[in-house]
């Protein structure tokens, strides 16, 4: 019979996830004060140098957020209004919304039901006169199917953006995400490489376009009051930059600590839950540990009652958000069963292996 739990295992705590980053942080924030310097100066250039080697990249531009970065790179694509860019119908809804605000028109693409990312051989059905571009979503932190992606980019001149928001550190064959387009990343404090507030970037491995992403961050400026583009202000701060200079040392440990409570669920879950497909030559990095159950709201309350809380990643797919009404076309029922069914259990880098083997003992027992 299993104890009733006596303390509630949070899905996240960002102030544990910190606890260990603490000290450099208010020592590195008294350097910030004492520099007079609080944007787009020594620590981002630091960042970027230190990002793009961490992911093996030549370039890496600091940017205001991760929705931001994809809205830059359709940019520096040289889209026109009304051309069409594929994007997966399972995801969040920042690329879709990038796309829309830039006057591209997106057209969704369902995913592989095992690994909730987009399907290339839908992709391949989806391809019209109109297509310019794909966004590839790294969802949850498990790399897309990408030697395909890139063919079918190659063969019918399609840009290439990697949304790279849930995946930093994560492989394909031994590449690196971010590698194989343009990578898009998010530092939204819950990250696996999480800021103390908004951060992004963009990693890019042609030195025009680095050139190009570089002034677009910063009104179109190729060098003060000379503005070669029509751009935006998104520029990251150095107080960001600071902190994602400390956290980045620990990046691997991070991914290789979420990796080892994913194998504890893997291993322990028994019965019908729809576990994440483990793939020969992907390593995910499981920002997300997302199952799928046919009554994911009754096993999330019971969950609850027992003392973990989970999360959805997400509830409502992007076609149909409020938002989109009018802007869509067609039917996704993969997407919608698995956002009917998915269910977020707690990975972060705050939670114990205790914790993860209570959770799922809370689990087996439903």
């Amino acid at each position: 019979m299993l104890k009733k739990v006596d303390r509630m295992i949070e899905y996240e705590n960002l102030k544990k996830v910190n606890a260990e980053f603490e000290r450099e942080f208010r020592e590195s924030f008294d350097l910030f004060l004492q520099s007079g310097s609080y944007i787009l100066d020594k620590e981002v250039e630091k960042f970027e140098s230190n990002f793009s080697s961490y992911n093996k990249s030549r370039y890496c531009i600091g940017v205001g957020n991760g929705t931001d970065a994809l809205t830059l790179a359709l940019k520096a694509a040289d889209l026109q209004a009304g051309d069409e860019v594929i994007v997966p119908s399972n995801t969040y809804i920042a690329p879709i919304l990038s796309v829309i605000n830039l006057g591209l028109r997106p057209v969704f693409v369902e995913p592989d039901i095992r690994t909730y990312t987009i399907d290339p051989e839908k992709i391949k059905k989806n391809i019209s006169p109109a297509s310019k571009a794909i966004i590839a979503v790294h969802l949850y932190g498990k790399p897309c199917q990408m030697e395909e992606i890139v063919r079918i980019c190659n063969e019918n001149k399609l840009a290439l953006i990697e949304d790279c928001a849930q995946a930093h550190g994560a492989e394909y064959h031994g590449q690196k995400v971010g590698n194989f387009g343009i990578g898009a990343f998010s530092f939204y404090p819950t990250k696996n490489l999480g800021a103390l507030g908004d951060a992004g970037g963009l990693t890019c491995n042609d030195f025009r376009m680095k050139e190009k992403l570089r002034a677009l961050r910063n009104y179109g400026a190729v060098e003060k009051n000379r503005h070669e583009y029509v751009g935006y202000n998104s520029r990251l701060d150095e107080i960001q930059a600071r902190f994602l200079n400390i956290k980045l040392k620990s990046l691997d440990k991070i991914n290789q600590h979420k990796k080892k409570l994913a194998a504890i669920y893997l291993e322990s879950l028994q019965g019908d839950f729809i576990l994440p497909v483990v793939q020969k030559n992907i390593d995910d990095v499981f920002h997300i540990f997302a199952i799928r159950h046919e009554q994911r709201d009754k096993l999330r309350a019971f969950l609850l009652k027992n003392g973990v809380n989970t999360a959805i990643h997400y509830p409502v797919p992007p076609h149909l958000q409020p938002c989109m009404k009018g802007l869509t076309e067609g039917e996704f029922p993969i997407s919608e069963k698995i956002h009917e069914t998915i269910l977020s259990l707690p990975i972060s880098y705050g939670h114990s292996v205790k914790d993860i083997e209570t959770v799922c003992k809370v689990l087996n027992r439903f």
